[in-house]
C-alpha cells in the first residue's frame, strides 16, 4: 500500500489577536447551539479582531462521537479543508437526532454501523468522506484534539476558552452579544 501525504486543515476562522476556542462534540445539543452562533460571532466581533478555533471534544456517551469526529477531521484533509469540515459539522448539526441514540442508549441507531453513519453524513453534506476516513494515521489528528483538551482541563462540551483561559461562566445559551462583550473585556 502506498503512503499518501495528507494534512488536516486547522479549524480556524478569523485572523485577530483575541483567540476564542470552543470545544464541541458534534451531536451534543448544547455544542450544536454554540456551533450555530460562530459565524455570527465572527461577524459581530470582527474577523480582524478575533480568531475562532474549533476543537473537537469526542465524548463516549454520544455513541457515534468518535466516528463523527473522524469524519469532520477527514473532511478537513480534502479540497476545501476547513470549509469542508464545517460543512460536515453543519450537516450533522442539522440532522443531529439521526446521529444520536435516544437517552444515549437505545433507539433506531442501535442498528446503525459506522459505514451507515458515514453514508448519512456524505448524503447530507454532499462530501465524499470514505477514502479520507480510511487514512491510516488520521488518528494522530484525533488524538491531538483529545490531548489538547485534557491538557487544558476540558472534559465536557461545549467549553469555551479566551486567550488560553477557560471561561466557566460562558454558555451556549448566552446571546452572541454577551460573547462579544466577554471577548472585549479580556
Amino acid at each position: 500500500m502506498t503512503q499518501t501525504e495528507w494534512r488536516a486543515d486547522p479549524l480556524y476562522w478569523g485572523h485577530g489577536p483575541r483567540v476564542f476556542e470552543v470545544f464541541l462534540e458534534p451531536t451534543c445539543p448544547f455544542s450544536v447551539r454554540a456551533f450555530g452562533k460562530l459565524d455570527d460571532l465572527l461577524v459581530q466581533a470582527g474577523e480582524d479582531r478575533i480568531t475562532i478555533k474549533i476543537r473537537l471534544q469526542s465524548q463516549p456517551w454520544h455513541m457515534y462521537s468518535g466516528v463523527i469526529v473522524r469524519c469532520i477531521l477527514a473532511a478537513s484533509t480534502l479540497g476545501g479543508g476547513k470549509e469542508a469540515a464545517k460543512s460536515v459539522m453543519a450537516a450533522v448539526a442539522s440532522h443531529r437526532e439521526e446521529f444520536e441514540f435516544d437517552h444515549h442508549s437505545c433507539g433506531a441507531n442501535m442498528e446503525a454501523a459506522p459505514n451507515d453513519i458515514i453514508a448519512r453524513i456524505e448524503g447530507y453534506s454532499g462530501i465524499k468522506l470514505s477514502e479520507a476516513f480510511a487514512i491510516p494515521d488520521l488518528d494522530r489528528e484525533i488524538k491531538w484534539h483529545c490531548k489538547y483538551a485534557r491538557q487544558n482541563g476540558i472534559h465536557v462540551s461545549p467549553t469555551f476558552m479566551i486567550d488560553g483561559l477557560v471561561e466557566p461562566g460562558m454558555s451556549s445559551g448566552d446571546a452572541i452579544s454577551d460573547w462579544v462583550t466577554r471577548l472585549q473585556k479580556r
